[in-house]
């Protein structure tokens, strides 16, 4: 497992467009301290992800102009915005209770670390490369409504993981498939894969050849009950984008109402002379 494999080209035995991969490895316990603190103790994380997602913004907008005239990212680019990648998803995971240990500050994480992800370079699509941000906006509505959904119900899962001392085994595979797919839309987005997110629902045990590395998430494969929980993300996120879309809308027309009132106040208001009384 490697978070970023420099080649550009294609390799043996992989597929066309070869899907980046979340590896995890699922504790059989969680330290109830860690998860009670969890946020708090991922606050140096969140800094340290502030700043590096302004550098990749700009690190992603240089690669996007090289990728349009040399058909793949420069190795420099490719690595730095691997690491970025792997970084925030060691970092979500912690945050979303998929494992116990503590996340690295590094953007190379070391060889036993529970959480890695496995991007591949290869030749881009020039027209596919200069749409991306059309082409992504799908995948990305997608991500959006699986992500929030699960962070609308989030004390609930802390709390189950909390008293549990480990997340259950549906909650985990739901869980990994969201942050899984969030993972692939930034790296396509990111331009580290050409392959369109998919793979939301999980695949087949056997879409993993036995010779390739396996973890409790490579291959996802995911029981009903996760599925299931799954689809409830994605209801609560859209209920949650409607809910907050009419909210917004409701407080935007208050807001005019008032503004008209004023101006009519203001208006109708009578003027004084300013003459004092003799």
């Amino acid at each position: 497992m490697a978070d970023a494999q420099w080649g550009p080209g294609r390799r043996a035995g992989d597929a066309d467009e070869f899907l980046p991969v979340l590896d995890i490895v699922e504790p059989t316990r969680q330290r109830r301290l860690t998860v009670l603190l969890r946020i708090l103790l991922l606050i140096p994380h969140f800094i340290v992800l502030f700043f590096l997602e302004i550098a990749a913004f700009f690190t992603v907008v240089f690669g996007w102009f090289a990728a349009l005239v040399l058909g793949r990212l420069p190795e420099p680019v490719f690595r730095f915005l691997a690491g970025v990648l792997g970084y925030r998803t060691r970092v979500g995971a912690s945050g979303m209770l998929l494992i116990d240990r503590y996340p690295p500050f590094a953007l190379n994480p070391p060889p036993d670390y529970p959480v890695r992800i496995d991007v591949r370079p290869t030749r881009l699509n020039r027209l596919a490369v200069f749409f991306r941000l059309i082409l992504v906006i799908p995948a990305a509505i997608v991500q959006s409504l699986a992500t929030s959904g699960w962070y609308v119900l989030a004390i609930l899962w802390w709390l189950i993981t909390l008293i549990l001392g480990r997340m259950p085994r549906p909650l985990f595979q739901a869980t990994a498939a969201t942050l899984r797919y969030e993972m692939r839309v930034s790296a396509y987005v990111s331009m580290l894969s050409p392959a369109y997110p998919k793979g939301l629902f999980g695949e087949d045990a056997l879409s993993v050849p036995e010779r390739q590395g396996r973890s409790d998430t490579r291959p996802l494969v995911m029981s009903g009950a996760a599925k299931a929980l799954l689809v409830l993300f994605l209801v609560l996120g859209l209920v949650s984008a409607i809910t907050g879309s009419v909210t917004r809308s409701s407080s935007d027309d208050d807001t005019d109402v008032r503004m008209q009132a004023q101006g009519a106040a203001a208006v109708h208001a009578p003027t004084g002379t300013g003459r004092a009384p003799e």
